[in-house]
């Protein structure tokens, strides 16, 4: 069954719970939603992976009943963005770790908050920690591999081993059509190569997979010149 639990029984407790966060989750969890799973703002949960967070149409229609104000989110391509991310994120967290994180960058925290639940990991702002976010996306980090070669310069490998990247596989077109369809200000590229931006336009027209088959061939060849040394 959906809901393994007595609604009238929530209903009487309605107080018990208050809008903060720690009420919220455990409401969540109450009603048999993986938080794991989910995004939490103040003003908005967005859902991840639909079937892994349990959030069906009953569970979102008892919350609502507690918690009106709450939005909830089920935007497929936040959910796709969700699922690349996670291709990265599940290798280079360790769990319990401390992840300083980037000021003022919506995507990032979105898609880094289920993780204190998650790993058990500890989001902040300053001060010490174990790994730091790197906010390069898809389409920046394609476009210095593209300058480096039309530079003479060749590949350049300059991750650092404590620098996480959550977004290094998400196309900016993704970012933008899920932050404009959410109200929120899209991502403008101004420090980018020009000659490699006309590039990456060219390629856009003729093999729009360009950028994620330029990446692997980019991390393929790190491996093999990591594996010789």
């Amino acid at each position: 069954m959906d809901l393994m639990f007595d609604i009238s029984g929530l209903a009487q407790d309605k107080e018990e719970f208050s809008t903060s966060k720690k009420d919220v989750l455990k409401f969540l969890k109450i009603i048999g939603v993986d938080t794991r799973f989910i995004s939490y703002t103040s003003q908005k949960i967005y859902i991840n992976n639909l079937r892994f967070s349990k959030f069906s149409r009953k569970r979102e229609a008892t919350f609502k009943k507690h918690y009106p104000e709450i939005e909830i989110v089920r935007n497929s391509l936040f959910q796709k963005i969700c699922s690349k991310s996670s291709k990265v994120l599940s290798f280079e967290i360790n769990p319990n770790s401390v992840i300083l994180m980037p000021k003022n960058n919506f995507m990032v925290e979105v898609l880094m908050e289920p993780y204190t639940r998650k790993y058990g990991v500890k989001l902040v702002y300053e001060g010490d920690y174990d790994y730091v976010i790197n906010p390069t996306i898809l389409d920046d980090e394609v476009n210095g591999i593209f300058s480096a070669i039309f530079h003479g310069d060749g590949l350049e490998f300059n991750k650092k081993s404590d620098e996480i990247y959550p977004l290094i596989n998400v196309p900016l077109d993704w970012i933008n059509s899920f932050l404009e369809m959410d109200g929120k200000k899209i991502i403008e590229n101004e420090n980018n190569d020009e000659l490699a931006t006309s590039f990456m336009e060219f390629l856009e027209d003729v093999a729009p997979q360009y950028r994620e088959n330029v990446l692997k061939a980019s991390e393929y060849i790190e491996k093999k010149l990591e594996a010789k040394k």
